[in-house]
């Protein structure tokens, strides 16, 4: 996951936009991520997906508005992310975290970024 974040800071500073393939290369690796290592991910690295889910979610949902070419596609990708981030918050909720303490934490990381 730290991999994921590295690229997504890469991604967020710059002053263009990334082309879909691109885009959808990086979803499809978050999701592979997911796939294979969701139940053994500690509560920090869970942090830092839900904030990549979320920024990805974001963008696909704003893309999915501009894009003539991919709007289906970028649909897709948005509601998988939807998917994801509320699989983990649900997730960091058993593990005893309050949605004030989610919503602090992937706060942080932005801040950070």
């Amino acid at each position: 996951m730290d991999k994921l974040l590295e690229k997504l800071k890469e991604y967020l500073h710059m002053d263009t936009e990334i082309p879909f393939e691109e885009f959808s290369e990086y979803y499809r690796t978050l999701i592979a991520e997911l796939n294979q290592t969701f139940g053994d991910l500690d509560k920090d690295t869970r942090v830092k997906a839900l904030y990549i889910c979320s920024i990805v979610q974001s963008n696909a949902e704003a893309r999915a508005k501009e894009s003539k070419a991919n709007p289906k596609a970028y649909k897709k990708i948005s509601a998988k992310c939807a998917f994801w981030s509320d699989a983990i918050k649900f997730n960091l909720g058993k593990d005893g975290m309050s949605l004030e303490e989610i919503e602090q934490a992937t706060e942080e990381i932005n801040t950070n970024i």
